[in-house]
């Protein structure tokens, strides 16, 4: 990936309307890892990743970055939330549960990639079988059909609703250890090698047959070690890991007692994960010396400086996201390439119904959503969802199935009268001390 600084945001301009120093931070980081990629690897040693704090109320794309950044780079990405984490020795999940998320992220990522080399040979694979299976089934084939022909007829999809017995694998449900914790224990995985697979019969239609014997050939074909190795290698110098919540964690200058001795404790377990730490699972040792944490929260009670003194110079880089104005409402709901106007002409189009917004009914959507932020709880752009459900809930209801469009047009008296009752309310707000 040698996408420049400037490159990366625009591609995530695409997507996230202003947050210009959030953006540029994390376009930075992402070319610092390119950057040490290139250098020997004595160097590439010495060098970690700078991590970022963003700090700014919900709904102004904290999340969205970094998710897109991920997306953008095909990097191993995982969101958690810091409060679900729990000090060690009380019951709960622990910090080092997120490195081990990761690299599952990682397996699935890699797998996805190597299961598309494969894809075509296991379909072929499982045509193969399956024109076999049929050959026998002297009900549903007419004689003198020849399996060179059913597999072309399977092929082009023609047999789909015939019915086949196939074998597939009886997989055991795996086991939850401890209810909550997340970790798990599969019976099957243990006994795997000591016991031969068992197999359960299935009686599926030939579309459902191909999708599951194309899959189980691929993964017959695929090298599961290759794959490990090469998940534990992204995880650990490409993964990123989104802290969510960060700054319900930090204290708010107390006393010390209560709540706040498990906040701290939280904060003191994270601590050797983003210093850089060996973590075991499964697939081996993880170092994460090297995996880019970001961490995010609205910091409107406890502030950056709550946070433990080693914690907040693990995060040398702070970024703050404003809140977002009318005009930034308005951007937001035309320009993205999934801009949510753009979703609900989508969605409608579906029962023939064509939604056309003006420029005056977008403006008129952007200032009740803005205000409705001032008067109410900032809620950032999440607002933009309730108000253009409010706004098209009679029209989505009232679809009569016919196959003539209907053109509805979401102009500025459109959004006064159908949002009338919400602009009362923020209106007598304003008067309210």
């Amino acid at each position: 990936m040698s996408m420049t600084p400037k490159q990366i945001v625009a591609e995530l301009d695409k997507y996230i309307i202003g947050q210009d120093e959030a953006k540029k931070a994390v376009a930075v980081a992402l070319r610092n890892r390119y950057r040490r990629s290139q250098l020997s690897e004595s160097d590439r040693e010495e060098i970690t990743p700078k991590n970022i704090i963003m700090k700014g109320p919900t709904g102004v794309g904290k999340t969205e970055i970094a998710r897109r950044l991920a997306k953008l780079v095909k990097a191993p990405f995982l969101k958690v939330e810091a409060t679900k984490y729990t000090e060690v020795g009380y019951v709960g999940r622990d910090v080092e549960s997120m490195i081990r998320d990761l690299v599952e992220v990682s397996i699935r990522l890699v797998k996805e990639e190597t299961l598309k080399d494969v894809s075509e040979k296991a379909k072929q694979t499982a045509i193969n079988k399956i024109a076999h299976l049929l050959s026998k089934n002297k009900d549903e084939i007419p004689e003198g059909i020849t399996k060179e022909q059913l597999k072309q007829e399977v092929l082009s999809r023609n047999l789909d609703n015939l019915v086949v017995e196939i074998e597939v694998a009886d997989t055991p449900k795996p086991m939850e250890l401890v209810p909550g914790s997340g970790t798990e224990i599969n019976i099957g995985n243990i006994f795997g090698d000591m016991f031969p697979k068992k197999t359960k019969k299935r009686k599926v239609t030939v579309k459902e047959a191909l999708e599951i014997l194309t899959n189980e050939e691929a993964d017959r074909l695929i090298d599961m070690d290759n794959v490990y190795s090469e998940a534990i290698r992204r995880a650990e110098n490409e993964g990123i890991i989104f802290i969510d919540e960060i700054d319900k964690i930090a204290g708010k200058g107390g006393n010390g007692h209560g709540p706040d001795v498990s906040r701290e404790g939280v904060q003191r377990d994270i601590l050797p994960i983003v210093e850089g730490c060996n973590v075991s699972t499964k697939y081996g040792n993880i170092r994460t010396d090297f995996i880019l944490f970001i961490g995010s929260g609205a910091f409107q009670v406890a502030k950056v400086q709550d946070l433990i003194p080693e914690l907040q110079g693990r995060f040398p880089v702070m970024v703050e996201l404003n809140s977002l104005t009318k005009d930034d409402f308005v951007r937001i709901l035309t320009e993205p390439q999934n801009a949510i106007t753009g979703q609900y002409q989508k969605l409608l189009g579906v029962d023939n119904i064509k939604l056309d917004f003006t420029q005056e009914g977008i403006k008129e959507i952007a200032e009740i959503s803005h205000d409705l932020n001032v008067t109410a709880e900032d809620i950032g752009a999440r607002r933009l969802q309730g108000v253009l459900e409010l706004l098209l809930n009679d029209v989505s209801y009232e679809v009569d199935g016919s196959d003539e469009v209907k053109t509805v047009v979401i102009d500025k008296e459109f959004v006064d009268k159908n949002l009338a009752k919400e602009t009362k309310n923020f209106n007598i707000k304003k008067y309210i001390l």
